[in-house]
């Protein structure tokens, strides 16, 4: 079984990592203030980080990890005539 992504669902996750990058570069920018750096800046670049390789691992056409079954099946036309058959892996 091969797992691939619809145009859909590849295009939902580049808008969740765009907006997870606006997000954190919206958060980041304020008034300069003396004041030491906190979690929050390690928070939002960890959050980034893991969008954008979590995007990537979900892009990828790799097949998934598991046992595939692949066999020989029957194959019919719209009349239920028999043509001929078919490999078929699941």
């Amino acid at each position: 079984m091969e797992f691939r992504m619809s145009i859909k669902t590849k295009i939902a996750a580049v808008a969740l990592a765009a907006l997870t990058l606006t997000g954190s570069v919206v958060a980041t920018t304020s008034q300069a203030e003396a004041k030491p750096l906190g979690l929050g800046w390690g928070v939002g670049a960890g959050i980034a980080t893991a969008a954008i390789v979590g995007t990537a691992i979900a892009a990828s056409n790799d097949p998934y990890y598991g046992y595939h079954r692949c066999g020989w099946v029957a194959q019919y036309n719209a009349f239920g005539q028999y043509i001929g058959r078919v490999r078929s892996c699941y």
